[in-house]
């Protein structure tokens, strides 16, 4: 555990070096932080943090750089709002201009949402988040839940039977199945309403849990044309409706901690020319509530100890349908890259939801 003395000064640490984006040394940290403290109390402090390995020396003759686990740190425990009571006169006119730029910063991004057509919204958001981060924004486009609003069967030969899938939207998906057996029209007809009578409406997801359930009690051949026909939906909405935006790559090249390193650069253009280890951080991130930073080095989520990711997850009626976020490097200003993520999640749910 730290002391009280040690989170000041790894506070102002942090903070001055992503001010400046130099290594910070004692007298910087003695003006920064307002303790009344001598240069070698200071000295002695920062070995202390440089042991726990908050902190590193790149040079030893330079100050300090915040570490991964520096950044952790700071981040879980030291962007935590206080109370209006707890604050002085000088906290409360802070707490006043960062409620105004928050204000100012959800009209701009109401601004430039426009919910006409979903794919606009998403493409929109990634620039958005690019231009007011001067990072990279990134969307994942909402997943299909594959609710089927209609489905029918059709005898195509022996043992082939065509599904058709019809979304609440109009949406068609066809699909070939091979089945067991060879099934008349008759016995198709009956499976086609038998199904929409008392499955129309949910989500495969939602079908496939109900037949776990009930496939004893249902006929042969309709049990397995339902098993059929919830393969062939999965794997009709899992055809290309998975994908990511990816706005400001360009971006990084401006970045310090990136622009004389082009191994970084190349790794970080690969990642977005790829998306599956996006889609993969980004999967992660729907799964948790809120705003979420990965540090790179802390963990192999980010595949470079100079990346960070700010994301969340943003809801559409209620239900979380993506996740969208901000990549830059390690030295970034979290709190205001949190208030333009977390406000840009909150307003892409409200413009793609229908209620």
């Amino acid at each position: 555990m730290l002391d009280d003395r040690a989170r000041t000064l790894l506070k102002t640490l942090v903070e001055r070096y992503i001010a400046d984006g130099q290594p910070v040394g004692s007298r910087t940290l003695s003006r920064a932080s307002g303790l009344d403290l001598s240069p070698a109390t200071i000295r002695n402090v920062m070995a202390d943090l440089e042991e726990l390995g908050l902190i590193a020396s790149p040079h030893t003759s330079a100050g300090r750089v915040p570490t991964a686990r520096g950044y952790r740190l700071f981040v879980d425990t030291m962007l935590t709002a206080r109370p209006v009571s707890e604050l002085d006169s000088a906290s409360l006119e802070m707490a006043a201009a960062r409620d105004l730029m928050h204000e100012q910063l959800r009209e701009q991004v109401r601004e430039q949402l426009h919910a006409d057509q979903p794919q606009r919204v998403i493409a929109q958001a990634a620039s958005l988040l690019s231009s007011l981060s001067s990072y990279v924004g990134v969307v994942s486009a909402p997943r299909n839940a594959g609710v089927f609003h209609h489905i029918e069967f059709l005898r195509l030969g022996e043992r082939r039977v065509l599904v058709i899938l019809v979304s609440p939207e109009g949406d068609v998906q066809n699909r070939v199945v091979f089945t067991a057996r060879d099934h008349s029209t008759a016995e198709l007809t009956e499976a086609t309403q038998y199904v929409n009578a008392h499955y129309a409406g949910l989500t495969l997801e939602e079908v496939r849990e109900r037949l776990k359930h009930e496939v004893d009690a249902l006929r042969g051949e309709i049990a397995a044309l339902m098993q059929a026909a919830v393969e062939a939906g999965s794997e009709a909405v899992g055809d290309g409706t998975e994908q990511v935006v990816v706005s400001g790559e360009r971006n990084l090249l401006g970045v310090q901690d990136f622009g004389q390193d082009m191994g970084s650069l190349r790794r970080l253009f690969d990642l977005f020319e790829q998306k599956t280890q996006l889609m993969r951080l980004l999967d992660v991130s729907s799964r948790a509530e809120g705003v979420r930073i990965f540090i790179g080095g802390e963990s192999q989520v980010v595949p470079d100890e100079q990346l960070s990711v700010v994301t969340a997850p943003y809801e559409v009626d209620g239900r979380v349908v993506g996740t969208l976020g901000v990549i830059g490097p390690t030295r970034m200003p979290y709190e205001r890259m949190i208030q333009i993520v977390d406000i840009t999640a909150r307003l892409v749910g409200h413009a793609l939801s229908h209620k």
